[in-house]
């Protein structure tokens, strides 16, 4: 029997990726899709403005969009694509109500005790579930997955920090996707870069500490990493391309960083990918349109490395951002609860 699942804020862009991934998922059913007032009890094929796919799936063309209420979903687990400001409202009644939030959305990330998680590197984080529930008073809970340009930082960051990874500085060329539906007028971005994301570089910096950090008497204590992130919108549809400059404490080489890289392995979950980073070794990869797609959208690329100092390397890595480093990642999330025992059917 699948779990019955809803989602909150279906009819927008990261929330027709989340129904366009479920869709077919071996584990999951869509049963409630929940939008804003004007919406609710219009048919969800009828009303959405489809754009992430050829067409909308056929099992949630004729389903009834419901409130943003508990009483009104029918469902296991709720996947949140809100904006932070209406999630930080929504989502808690929801785990007041008992459901596990699984939440794309920045507004709890950095709440102590709220997991903020990548299944393949902090899985461990899930344990402050626990701490939430006695904390808050809550039947149900929720989990988080971090800012789609952090995600694909720190699935590289992982393996590093074994080889004592001491500072990293990025830059980010960051996808229009990124920025929703519409998202950013064709004017500003045709013909253009646009070098400020508002509030993208804080949460580049501070996520991957608390995403690192070990957890410690019901708490995350944040690695010890600098992190300095320059972050940049261009005119690419789907797939953030980051450059990272990653320096160490003592010697390393390029060898080492690939082998460190191979070292993340995969999770034995439906939306994993075979491979979480694949290292191309071709002069100009990665790239979006080549490479966004890889593993199912869920793996990282990694290219272009090379050492500048003794006890520095450099590399590139792309991630698609609406499915690794949104929909897709909270998806893994919830798959990772399930497997851990934090979910158990209605």
């Amino acid at each position: 029997m699948k779990y019955k699942v809803g989602v909150l804020g279906a009819t927008g862009m990261v929330g027709q990726k989340f129904v366009q991934l479920l869709a077919n998922h071996p584990w999951f059913k869509i049963t409630t899709l929940m939008a804003s007032e004007r919406r609710v009890g219009k048919k969800y094929g009828d009303e959405v403005d489809w754009i992430v796919s050829s067409d909308v799936p056929k099992d949630v063309r004729d389903i009834e969009m419901s409130p943003m209420d508990p009483k009104y979903c029918d469902a296991d687990i709720v996947f949140s694509a809100l904006p932070s400001d209406v999630a930080r409202e929504v989502e808690p009644k929801f785990a007041k109500e008992g459901f596990v939030v699984a939440s794309n959305a920045s507004a709890y990330r950095m709440e102590e005790d709220v997991p903020l998680v990548i299944p393949e590197v902090n899985p461990d984080h899930l344990q402050l579930i626990d701490v939430q529930k006695r904390n808050r008073g809550w039947d149900g809970f929720i989990v988080t997955n971090p800012n789609c340009t952090t995600i694909m930082l720190t699935i590289t960051l992982k393996p590093l920090m074994d080889l004592k990874l001491k500072s990293v500085r990025v830059a980010t060329m960051q996808a229009l996707s990124g920025a929703g539906y519409p998202g950013v007028p064709s004017l500003a971005i045709v013909d253009n870069i646009i070098p400020f994301i508002k509030g993208e570089e804080e949460k580049v910096e501070s996520e991957p500490l608390k995403i690192l950090g070990r957890l410690e008497g019901g708490k995350v204590i944040p690695a010890d990493l600098e992190i300095s992130a320059s972050c940049h919108r261009v005119p690419v549809i789907d797939g953030h391309l980051e450059a990272v400059w990653a320096r160490f404490d003592g010697n390393v080489s390029v060898e080492d960083v690939i082998d460190a890289f191979d070292s993340l392995k995969p999770l034995d979950l439906p939306t994993s990918p075979e491979k979480v980073i694949v290292v191309r070794s071709e002069v100009d990869r990665p790239q979006p349109r080549l490479d966004r797609d890889t593993g199912n959208g869920m793996s990282v690329v990694v290219g272009r490395l090379k050492k500048v100092k003794d006890n520095e390397v450099r590399y590139l890595v792309l991630g698609h951002n609406t499915v690794r480093g949104a929909a897709g990642a909270s998806i893994l999330n919830a798959e990772l609860m399930i497997k851990e025992g934090y979910i158990s059917q209605a």
